[in-house]
């Protein structure tokens, strides 16, 4: 492989942006990490990431809009968008998939390691 794809982690708590941050690279990925929904925005624009690692609940903007602002737009709509997060019900999933996200999910059901091969999944 060449370059190193970029995953950008929207997600505002640091522990757990440390810690996928680090197994992303660990996993040979160059990772960004946005602490919130505006950043995250910004972030996508500039940096165009191969894929989006999106969590739901954060400050400024959340999941579901960024998630609605870049599937409106025509130069990053292709971007796979995963969506991590804690709400693990069922209308949340359906509103996640039917904005575009390629997945959903849910932080306590999933361990790093399969969060990753996910991500490979989606980049394949």
């Amino acid at each position: 492989m060449g370059k190193k794809q970029k995953i950008l982690i929207a997600e505002d708590d640091k522990f757990i942006s440390r810690a996928y941050g680090n197994g992303l690279q660990q996993a040979g990925f160059e990772v960004l990490i946005a602490t919130d929904g505006v950043k995250a925005k910004e972030m996508i624009k500039k940096k165009k990431p191969d894929l989006i690692l999106l969590d739901l609940i954060m400050p400024e903007k959340d999941g579901f809009d960024v998630l609605k602002e870049i599937k409106k737009d025509s130069k990053l709509k292709k971007i796979p968008v995963l969506i991590l997060s804690n709400l693990g019900q069922d209308p949340d999933i359906e509103k996640g998939k039917e904005l575009g996200a390629v997945d959903y999910l849910v932080k306590t059901d999933y361990s790093m390691s399969k969060v990753i091969d996910k991500i490979k999944s989606c980049l394949e």
